[in-house]
């Protein structure tokens, strides 16, 4: 007998429930778990989230446990860090999915796990796959923190399309989400 498995849509996903903790994106209407996060990822991200706590309320910042419905393949990504909107408190209350229909985070990170080269499925996953998602899914700002290169990319949404800027040892962070901000982009690369 030939099992075929069964093919999720996004609404029925929002209603899965295996009775774990695990994270799943949904990519071609089958659920692929996501791994843990390293711990120097979330050592850096929790970092950063510490930062900017001090410039908004700590409600608005998740790291890891945000969930964003995304246009394209896979349907949702699990961003290392996510700024909220005020109305996402509400809107997230039973699960922290912040779906289509509602308004774009207005920030969120990703911190690139190592890779060998620029065809490694970690990098492509960050600068390429991610980063045309959140470009449609209209986030305003879009920061790639990758240790390896020792660079923070910092995208801006601009009349719908991302442009990039590279910040590298003290060069300080500019943000148009968070303009006093007061970050260097070895500051957040020495988090570790």
């Amino acid at each position: 007998m030939t099992y075929t498995p069964v093919k999720l849509t996004f609404e029925q996903y929002l209603e899965y429930d295996d009775g774990t903790d695990n994270r799943y994106e949904l990519l071609n209407g089958e659920l692929v778990k996501v791994p843990p996060e390293s711990e120097p990822n979330s050592w850096t991200t929790t970092w950063l989230r510490d930062e900017l706590v001090q410039l908004i309320k700590r409600r608005l910042i998740k790291t890891h446990d945000c969930e964003l419905q995304v246009p394209g393949n896979p349907q949702n990504r699990y961003p290392d860090l996510v700024v909220l909107r005020e109305e996402h408190l509400a809107q997230t209350r039973k699960r922290q999915t912040i779906t289509i229909n509602m308004a774009p985070p207005q920030l969120v990170v990703e911190v690139v796990s190592p890779y060998r080269n620029q065809n490694d499925e970690n990098y492509q996953r960050d600068y390429v796959d991610k980063r045309l998602q959140y470009e449609k899914r209209g986030i305003p700002e879009y920061w790639i923190v990758d240790p390896q290169a020792q660079v923070v990319v910092v995208l801006m949404l601009v009349n719908g399309s991302y442009q990039a800027t590279e910040f590298a040892g003290n060069q300080q962070i500019i943000s148009r989400i968070f303009p006093q901000l007061k970050l260097t982009a070895a500051q957040i690369l020495q988090a570790n």
